[in-house]
This record gives C-alpha cells, structure tokens and sequence, in this order.
C-alpha cells in the first residue's frame, strides 16, 4: 500500500507515512480508505468541516463539527496548529452471537487528530464508509453543552426519513422519501435514515458506541444548503408517569449530559453505498463497539421463540379457558416441543405488571410452567416492564436466574436521553451477570452496545408486525422492503414476522385479536432469512401454525443466526434476495413490494453439490388470495440459477442440504 493511499496532507505539507507516522499539519488533511475507494477531506478551521468523496463523486459536502463543554468552550476551535497520528489497521472481529457473519475481516485507515491536550477527533475510514467520534482528557467531571454535527448534502438529494414527533418515542416510523431540500430545522428524524444523492449513491447515517450520552436524531439544517444536523435530547430534569409505564421528561436540562472528562464520546457513522446491497452486507455499527465486557458468551442461545401477545392467545379445538393462565402457557411449551422451537415468551399479563414484576398473577403458576418447560427442552422468556426492574434490579434478575428463566423482554423505554441510554447499559451488564439474554421493546436502535454485551440479543425499534393490530400508520410490503436497508443495517430487529392469515390490499382487515397482514404467506417466510434477530418470534397462534404442516416444516427448521450471507440482488424498498449459511446448509430468501417480479438467481455461492432444494414459493392465485402458495423440491448444484417468480407483496423461501442424490417433485395447496 503507498504511503498516499493512507493519507495526504494538503496546501502547504505532504504526509508521507508507512503504518504509523506523526506530524504538525496544516489547515486541510485528507485521508483515504485502504483500497482509496473512499477519501474524507478535513478542513482543521473554525468550525472543523469534512467532506466525503467515493472515487471522484463528492458524497457528503462540507459539514461542520464540534463539541462543547461547559467552561472551555466548543473543543474544536483549537489555536494551536493539531498533531496527526494515520494509522493503517486490520482486525478481524468475531461475532459471539452472530448475525450476518461468524467472523468478519476489515481494515481502515484511522487518523487521530490531537487538537489540544484536552481535545481529540478520531476519523476511520473503511471501504464501506465513515466513522468519527470526539474524544476528551479533561480531569474529573464535566457538562456538556451541546454537540455540531452536519451532513450537507447536493440540493436534489432525498431522504428516507423516519419522521418523528416528539423525543418521547418508540422509534417506529414509516420511512416517508422526502428531498432533503424540504426538511425544515422543526422537522427531525430518528436514525438510521438513508439519504439517497442525485447520483444514485446512498449514504446511511446512525451512531455506535452510544455510552452515557444521549441518542442522535436529524433535523433539516438553518440555512439554505441542504442537509441534515445533529439534534439531542436534553438530560432530562423532571419526569413525571403518566399511567404505569410512560416515564415523560417534563423538564430538560439546557445541556446534554454529566458524564466523565477522560472519555471518548459516540461515533457517528456514514455508509456508503453505489450498490443497495452494500447496506445489507455492513456490521459497521457493531464494528464500532466496545470490546465484550464479559468472561463467556457460551451460555447465550439464539432461537425462535413462541409469542403469545401478537396473536391474542387465539387458540382452538382446546379442552381449557385460552388467556394468561397457567394450562395456556404449557399448551405453548407442549407446541414448541414439537417443532424443535426453542423458546417461549410469557407476554404482558403474567405477573403484576407494575406492582411487582416478580409476582405472578392467581392463575399463573409461575414455578409449574417453568419445571414442564424444562422438562420438555423448552426454555422460557418473561416480559418485564423497564421500570419495574429499574429499582431493586439486581435481586430481581437474581430471582429469575433462579427460577431458571432464560431472558427478559424489557419494554416501554421510549427515550434514549443521557439517564435512559444508562439505564439500557445497566440492563445488559446486570443481565449478563445473571445469565440472562435481554431483548429490548420499546426501545430505540441498537446502537453498539451488542458488541460488549452479547447477551442483548434483539432490538424492536421498528414499525413492525404488530401495527397491523392498530390500523394506525400500519406497515406495508413497501416498508417491510426498506427495513433490510435502513433499520437492520443498526442491528437485529424484532420485527416479530410469521403471520398465516395474508392478505391483498382490497382483502385486509383490522382485526385487533384476529390480525391479518399484508402480503402472502411466503412474504412472511421469506422474513425468516431477511430479517435479522438471534431471537426470532413466531407471531402467530400454535393452533394456526398447526393448521400449517408445511409451513411448520420450515419454520420448524430455519436458523436465527448465520455464518455467512451472499446479497444476491436487492434495490432499496423494491426487493431483495439473500442466502445465509448456517453450518452445511443453505437458506435463501425472496421478498417483493406491491410489483409482481421474475428474479433469476445463480447458484455459484454453493460448494460442490448437488444440493437437495425445498422450496416455498408463492402459488398461482397468491394475488388473490395471499394465503396460496407452492411447495417442490428438487436437486441443484452450483452451476445452476434458480427462476424466481414472484406475485404482488411476495415472497420466496428455499432450503438447500448437499445430497447424493436427488428427486424432483412438486405440491401446492
């Protein structure tokens, strides 16, 4: 690798490096990934302003930065002429519990600008994109005020913006497509969002390493340049509950946080895409975590998880009263048995929710489920209300580690200030000290913290399955197609996919107890190896998926995790096919918006065959009727590419195992 490929200062000095070297700079510096397919320019003025090129396309125009603390100032207005430190590295990460990858290698050019004693800006530069943070050595405690960061962009770019309303959310918007040029400074967004420049190339902006600070969301900017701006959550100063749940900040601070002078601050990330399925291969967020803050992750296991809350316990042809009760819960485990499911997940309603989260109700005999579940190989998770654990934590996580529960849903958080980012922090140290997996509901984006904490195993943060229960800003096949590029790009999502009942536009009801989706029935299998969550749900009733052997005959047997994923072909809110490893086999998943489309897939990711391919693919009258699908199988090896056709809001699955020999057979219901 030349030295200019690492770096190189402009106007009055030339760096000139080999793996590490250090300097006096002058005011520009530039700075390019290790194959130069990206190259970040930093102008070092009043304010610090970098600008993004992928080859000689500019992708990010000149965007201020900085940091302010109280008593000194914003930090990067420094006097002094900066030292840089460019080094060129490589780490090989290796995922605990996987996601995309078992392990991943990649490498990147980080220069580390020290503007003063007290003051530091770090950039790495990846192939697939950007990354910077603020870091501080400054004795003791300190406030700060606020933070600048700007992502200007051309004036016909647009952006996939999940708008909100208030700093007190779920984070569970639908991505509306907006010019950047129209977003006032009174709108903002949560992130990730993706704007999408006039040249077809997309740029995915989010955070990671989110510690004692609060989250960032984006704003249109003050001034005519188009762009997107940094906009923080105050430290909250009065709260007051409204119901047993909704803790609302009444009072913020005029600054963001408390926390420790000597520290370094969250990244703020950029990927950078001319391929739409750059977006679906990136860990960068999770890259950018702190190292595993634990001994082993050995105990952590993923699995699919039968729910009880989406489908309103919506059993029949049974002997007992179906609802939160003890007979309820052991008819789960008996069905999760049967079908190899890992888990179940005892929903709101089994314990006091709000009095004590520890106590079950009359009719849940707690201890009983949990011995018929163990005795079954069936392992349970419980939903807890976040600040029913919030006081008292430790014992109460003790009390479950010792009933033998396996994990907590913790939700309704619906703020991501300095004092609740703590407080998901918390929950996954104390968690992990407990052996218990964490998946967070209510929740904002994952936002690094897996990467310490592999035990949090899921994130919802998403406009999910769920909104088809409310009739209100519902999901549609056009957002389940930009989720894969825009949300699951932070991490996992609990988008809690698996429902039987599917249906067209014209067809679709509310039904709050009875839900129906869009789509078809092979729509929500393919979310099974689209979507990502080491602890993927099962949304639908066990007496409807019994009603379903062949559907069951996947689902029984599709993986939560993956050691490898190959993007076969995928455009952003359209469609999307990927296959994922696991082990010797194969899954490959097919999903489409509102247009009916014809894919042609190649095979050429399969080692020596042939391979043994079962498929669920959507049936002839799937437009009609969502429900209608087509099962086959057949043997394929490498060498040849599958013809995928797909209806309206449809889907694909494939499963493929290395066979000897093969047949060829088909069935349809």
């Amino acid at each position: 690798m030349s030295s200019q490929t690492l770096a190189s200062i402009a106007l009055t000095y030339l760096l000139v490096v080999g793996s590490c070297s250090q300097v006096s700079v002058a005011e520009e510096i530039e700075v390019a990934s290790p194959s130069n397919r990206l190259t970040v320019e930093l102008q070092i003025d009043n304010p610090i302003q970098y600008s993004v090129h992928l080859g000689d396309k500019q992708v990010l125009q000149p965007s201020a930065i900085d940091l302010t603390i109280a008593d000194l100032g914003a930090i990067g207005k420094t006097k002094q002429k900066p030292k840089v430190v460019v080094e060129s590295k490589k780490e090989k990460v290796q995922f605990p519990v996987p996601r995309k990858y078992r392990s991943l290698d990649t490498a990147y050019t980080q220069a580390t600008i020290h503007l003063s004693e007290q003051a530091t800006l770090v950039f790495r530069v990846y192939d697939e994109g950007v990354a910077y943070r603020w870091q501080t050595n400054i004795p003791g405690q300190i406030t700060v005020e606020s933070e600048l960061a700007e992502f200007r962009f051309p004036d016909s770019s647009t952006c996939y913006f999940p708008e909100e309303e208030s700093m007190f959310t779920h984070q569970e918007r639908v991505y509306k497509q907006t010019p950047v040029a129209e977003i006032s400074p009174e709108q903002f967004c949560s992130t990730g969002c993706v704007v999408e420049c006039q040249n077809g190339v997309k740029v995915y902006i989010s955070e990671s390493d989110l510690f004692s600070y609060p989250g960032m969301f984006l704003r249109g900017t003050d001034s005519g340049q188009p762009g997107l701006v940094g906009k923080y959550a105050g430290y909250p100063l009065e709260t007051e509950l409204q119901g047993d749940r909704n803790q609302v900040v009444t009072k913020y601070a005029d600054y963001l946080a408390k926390t420790d002078g000597a520290r370094s601050f969250p990244w703020r990330v950029l990927l950078v895409a001319d391929d739409d399925a750059d977006l679906l291969r990136s860990e960068l967020v999770y890259q950018l975590g702190r190292p595993m803050a634990i001994d082993s992750a050995d105990w952590i296991k993923p699995g699919k998880v039968s729910w009880d809350w989406w489908n309103g316990i919506d059993l029949r042809g049974v002997d007992f009263r179906a609802g939160v009760n003890t007979e309820t819960y052991k008819y789960f485990v008996d069905f999760a048995a049967e079908y190899k499911i890992e888990y179940i997940l005892l929903d709101e309603g089994w314990s006091k929710t709000s009095t004590d989260v520890t106590a079950p109700r009359s009719d849940v005999d707690i201890k009983e489920v949990l011995a018929y579940a163990e005795q079954k190989g069936v392992k349970v998770l419980l939903w807890v209300l976040w600040n029913a654990i919030d006081k008292e934590m430790d014992s109460k996580l003790a009390r479950f580690e010792q009933w033998g529960v396996a994990g907590i849903k913790v939700d309704f958080m619906q703020r991501d200030d300095q004092v609740m980012i703590d407080y998901y922090w918390q929950v996954a140290r104390t968690a992990a000290e407990h052996r218990l997996m964490v998946d967070f509901h209510g929740a904002c984006k994952p936002m690094g913290l897996r990467r310490p904490y592999p035990n949090v195993m899921t994130f919802e943060g998403v406009n999910g399955l769920e909104q088809y229960k409310w009739g209100k800003e519902r999901t549609t096949p056009e957002q389940e197609l930009i989720l894969p590029f825009i949300r699951m790009v932070a991490g996992p999502m609990d988008y809690t996919p698996g429902a039987m009942r599917n249906a067209n536009d014209t067809n679709w009801r509310w039904i709050v107890d009875h839900p129906m989706v869009l789509g078809t029935r092979c729509h929500q299998l393919a979310m099974y190896v689209v979507y990502e969550s080491p602890l993927q749900m099962l949304a639908d009733s066990p007496t409807t998926y019994q009603d379903e052997p062949e559907c069951m005959q996947f689902l029984s047997a599709v993986p939560t995790v993956w050691d490898d994923t190959v993007v076969l072909d995928a455009k952003l809110s359209d469609y999307v096919a990927i296959a994922r490893r696991s082990g010797d086999e194969w899954y490959i998943g097919v999903m489409t918006d509102w247009d009916r489309r014809e894919l042609d897939l190649p095979l050429t990711f399969l080692s020596d065959g042939p391979y043994k391919l079962e498929s669920w693919g959507d049936g002839v009258n799937a437009d009609r009727n969502g429900e209608d699908f087509a099962q086959h199988t057949a043997s394929v090896t490498r060498d040849d590419t599958l013809h995928v056709r797909l209806a309206p809001a449809g889907g694909w699955v494939g499963r493929l195992r290395i066979e000897p020999s093969s047949t060829s057979t088909g069935a349809s219901r």
